[in-house]
């Protein structure tokens, strides 16, 4: 991939009217396009290559058109988009945000919605609706694809259950499940006869995926006779391909049960409440309000997944960021207390669980962005791993390090009204489980060469599915 196409693409100046009906006194360029380079999720070349890749982009301009790949989907709409062949695999065009500031202008603008029948009419919204299978309405509803004042309603409804204060509450729930794991982790080892330094685990198996699965399913209410069931659907529906999902029996089976499940389970929940989130959203009312049945599942489910996935990979990353940089790695053994947090904000911005938000932003109207003619309807993704290695926000932003003094100004987890509402959940439970881990065991390294270590290819997302460690 080269950046020497801006130089072959034509500055074309298009009048873009503002709202009053005039036109701005200078043209706009048309974005430049990069279509040399795929961005495909499925890609193993372009995962490892990604940051260099990102700021091939940058380069070219702040709005850069792009082909995608397998990896992501218009999200609900069954017939998805034109797809055209385009580089190694099929891919489609779309506007991809690069640099820190125009991706937070975005974020925070309400001229771009996440709610792709706001653009439709009524009769394509009609043909939606009687085309999508019922499996997947609630998801077609989710707080992630709603805008205001719909969104507003759903997140004030389940918005006090990630305060500040309701996070302070889960900590020693939270210290208590780390040191649990730890536990097994060292129990199992030595009923292995695995020698202290020479113990073996899969970071991932053993702690990076089981403490935020159990604590979002304890904070949900699911109870733990169930957790085993439960993730399997959550797995499968997370593993699938995105594009195909809506015609794959197997996704759609899942969803099935996962729905039916939820039936069965707010039913008990109504008799019988408990101290959980399930119980509170389901006798919950703000202002009159209360959430709808398809509303309680769709939020669910995306409490579940968002959840737990993005803290997986916030831990993994960490972990093997500071496993791969042994200044910062000696660095936070002296300190592991009072560098916790900065580990988890500089693993956000420089190998942040998200590399692009999972629902496009569409344009409202007409309008410009850095310069760059934006159509109404353009669908744009806004580039969350792009943003957070934009050397015009951060200093020498190749560089890993955890005492970054401006780390917390990372957007791993958006801005604006969609900023991940577990955001505060993730933060505190890697700032708890970076600090026990390496507490316990200060002597934890990889167990295969760094080179030999792939990213996942799930969704939209950045991590690991594995991660071999001695101890």
């Amino acid at each position: 991939m080269t950046t020497n196409r801006m130089d072959e693409q034509k500055e074309a100046v298009t009048p873009v009217q503002t709202q009053d009906g005039t036109c701005p006194a200078r043209a706009l360029r048309e974005a430049p396009t990069q279509d040399s380079v795929v961005l495909d999720r499925e890609d193993p070349e372009f995962l490892a290559n990604a940051p260099a890749i990102y700021a091939e982009l940058r380069a070219l301009g702040p709005v850069v058109r792009c082909p995608f790949g397998r990896g992501i989907s218009d999200g609900v709409n069954p017939e998805g988009s034109r797809a055209r062949e385009s580089g190694r695999v099929p891919g489609r065009d779309r506007l991809f945000v690069s640099r820190y500031d125009d991706a937070v202008s975005v974020l925070l603008s309400d001229r771009y919605a996440s709610d792709m029948r706001s653009v439709m009419t009524p009769e394509q919204r009609a043909r939606l609706e009687a085309t999508m299978p019922e499996e997947f309405r609630p998801l077609a509803h989710s707080i992630l694809m709603l805008d205001p004042p719909d969104h507003t309603r759903l997140r004030k409804l389940v918005q006090p259950n990630f305060t500040a204060r309701a996070m302070e509450l889960l900590r020693p729930r939270i210290q208590r499940l780390v040191n649990e794991l730890l536990d097994t982790i060292e129990r199992k080892a030595a009923e292995r006869g695995e020698a202290v330094s020479e113990r073996r685990m899969d970071l991932i198996e053993s702690f990076a995926y089981p403490l935020p699965v159990t604590v979002i399913s304890d904070m949900l209410g699911i109870p733990a006779e169930d957790r085993e069931q439960v993730h399997g659907w959550a797995e499968l529906l997370l593993r699938a391909d995105r594009k195909d999902a809506m015609r794959d029996d197997r996704i759609r089976a899942s969803l099935r049960a996962f729905s039916q499940y939820l039936d069965g389970l707010f039913e008990r929940k109504r008799r019988a409440p408990a101290e959980d989130m399930i119980s509170q959203m389901l006798h919950v009312q703000e202002d009159g309000d209360t959430l709808s049945h398809r509303e309680m599942v769709s939020m669910v489910f995306i409490l579940f997944f968002a959840g737990h996935v993005t803290t997986v990979n916030l831990i993994g990353n960490g972990v093997f960021a500071l496993l791969t940089h042994p200044e910062q790695h000696a660095r936070f053994l002296a300190d592991p207390t009072g560098l916790a947090k900065g580990l988890v904000e500089e693993t956000l911005r420089y190998w942040g669980p998200v590399d692009y938000i999972s629902t496009p932003r569409i344009a409202l109207e007409e309008m410009e962005l850095g310069g760059t003619r934006i159509p109404k309807g353009e669908n744009l993704s806004v580039g969350l791993s792009s943003a957070n290695r934009d050397p015009a926000r951060f200093a020498n932003p190749e560089v890993f390090d955890i005492t970054r003094p401006d780390a917390h100004r990372n957007i791993a987890f958006g801005k604006g009204i969609h900023v991940c509402i577990g955001a505060p959940l993730a933060r505190l439970e890697g700032q708890i489980a970076f600090e026990s881990l390496f507490q316990r065991f200060p002597k934890l390294r990889l167990a295969v060469p760094a080179e030999e270590m792939q990213w996942g290819s799930v969704a939209n997302l950045r991590g690991f599915t594995r991660i071999p460690v001695l101890f």
